[in-house]
């Protein structure tokens, strides 16, 4: 079976990948994550997930790449990671009350094919006012989140519900569709 090589430094996708108990190393994608003039959420998701994938990949050709990428749409547009205390709160804010649209694409690479899934995840938020957004930002740091939040922490609490097929990707791996494309792709799980 090729080396599993996963197109990410994020730990929280790695403690996932983890939990199907298949060897894997990290590597980085250097890849610009822009949108392109036009580009949908959902388009976006697809086209980083497989161009990081590709990426890793030429890096390691004998190898098989898990690239994924995760886009939050609010209102028809894509939300990125904040990167500041700043973006948070104003990203938390204008989510409140509202439904916040998660699209992960995951994509599975080697030099014989080329496999890719998508999950969409709904999330509604409760009406946040602004001193409980300011105490989950502080609390949290959830600052490389795309949406600002954790949802396997302290992040559930700002939710009203969840509307997903697969829990995990929320996170950023969409295991259950990973899972699905690795035994497509010959890899024995249980």
């Amino acid at each position: 079976m090729q080396t599993l090589v996963l197109a990410s430094t994020s730990r929280y996708r790695a403690e996932l990948l983890a939990r199907l108990r298949i060897p894997f190393s990290c590597a980085r994608p250097d890849v610009d994550e822009s949108a392109l003039t036009g580009e949908s959420p959902r388009a976006l998701a697809q086209r980083l997930a497989e161009a990081k994938a590709r990426a890793v990949a030429a890096q390691y050709p004998h190898s098989r790449v898990i690239g994924s990428d995760q886009v939050a749409e609010l209102e028809g547009k894509p939300l990125g990671k904040p990167g500041t205390a700043e973006a948070a709160l104003a990203q938390l804010a204008a989510m409140s009350g509202k439904s916040v649209r998660f699209h992960t694409a995951v994509c599975v690479i080697s030099a014989a094919e080329l496999l890719h899934a998508l999950d969409l995840t709904t999330v509604r938020f409760r009406t946040l006012g602004q001193t409980e957004i300011e105490r989950y930002v502080a609390a949290e740091q959830p600052l490389d989140c795309a949406g600002s939040f954790k949802c396997e922490g302290l992040g559930i609490s700002l939710f009203e519900a969840i509307d997903n097929q697969d829990p995990t990707a929320l996170i950023g791996l969409p295991l259950i569709r990973l899972a699905q494309l690795l035994r497509k792709a010959g890899y024995q799980l249980p």
